[in-house]
């Protein structure tokens, strides 16, 4: 089922706009799906500490990413409510889109900076206004969508005073065809039964060596894992739940792109997790 993607400066209206949609797609199909509203309202941190700190929202993009995967299927309609400001975030959801064959459309609240900016002024304070210096910061980084780019289109964009084209969403939503598979998105046989296996058991000993390794207060340093010569360097502490999301995202990747020696898997992790890290 189709991928909503609400994007727009801080305080423009986008939540607003996808329970808009979400009551617009509830009315259309009735029982028939359900719609889910993904935001970045879970993060136990504020919205000032979470888009000042790179690395917090780096990991709020990475959870979002996966709530999207988790949630899209062939009776599930999914509203993206999040500033989703980055080109190259709406590529990879584009990306995902055409992975599990569904489609898309990328909604911009194209609110003026200085109404969003008295929004955020009139909000009560327990609901986390953003600070002068994060809005500006967001506002600066915003990368407006373009429909040029095909993982921006379809894309409806929408003013304030706009009310809710419920036709052309619906065309956008319900009626256009999902992009086209290609080789990056296609699954591919895995080389035999043995591969997942292999998969998961090497990547989880390469994580276990360094958890091991990081337990020795050997930092920073190289880490020589089983089943390679090549060595993970560690340059700071890396957490357990970052371990298991590069791991996860190793393992996603190489199951549309099967090694073909199970030997080598080890080696092509150290290599990701060395430009990952």
């Amino acid at each position: 089922m189709p991928l909503v993607i609400i994007c727009g400066l801080p305080c423009s209206g986008k939540t607003r706009r996808a329970h808009e949609i979400s009551k617009l797609l509830e009315r259309e199909c009735g029982d028939r799906n359900k719609v889910n509203i993904v935001s970045d309202d879970f993060s136990s941190l504020t919205r000032n500490e979470l888009y000042s700190s790179t690395k917090e929202e780096k990991i709020a993009r990475g959870n979002l990413k996966s709530q999207v995967e988790r949630l899209l299927s062939r009776d599930t309609h999914v509203i993206l409510d999040s500033p989703n400001y980055i080109k190259g975030y709406r590529y990879e959801l584009y990306c995902l889109s055409k992975l599990l064959k569904t489609t898309q459309c990328v909604v911009h609240c194209d609110t003026p900076c200085e109404t969003a900016a008295d929004w955020n002024a009139q909000r009560p304070i327990k609901t986390e206004r953003y600070s002068p210096e994060t809005f500006d910061a967001l506002v600066q980084r915003f990368e407006t969508p373009d429909s040029r780019n095909r993982w921006d289109y379809p894309l409806v964009t929408l003013y304030p005073s706009d009310p809710l084209p419920e036709k052309e969403l619906l065309d956008a939503i319900l009626k256009a065809k999902p992009p086209p598979p290609n080789q990056s998105t296609q699954s591919q046989p895995l080389a035999s039964v043995d591969f997942l296996h292999e998969l998961d058991r090497q990547t989880q000993s390469v994580v276990g060596k360094i958890l091991e390794f990081q337990g020795q207060g050997l930092l920073p340093g190289s880490v020589l894992v089983p089943g390679t010569e090549e060595k993970v360097t560690l340059r700071r502490h890396v957490t357990m739940a970052e371990m298991r999301r590069y791991r996860n995202q190793f393992i996603s990747y190489t199951k549309l792109h099967p090694i073909d020696d199970v030997r080598k898997i080890s080696t092509f992790f150290v290599h990701y997790l060395n430009s990952s890290l």
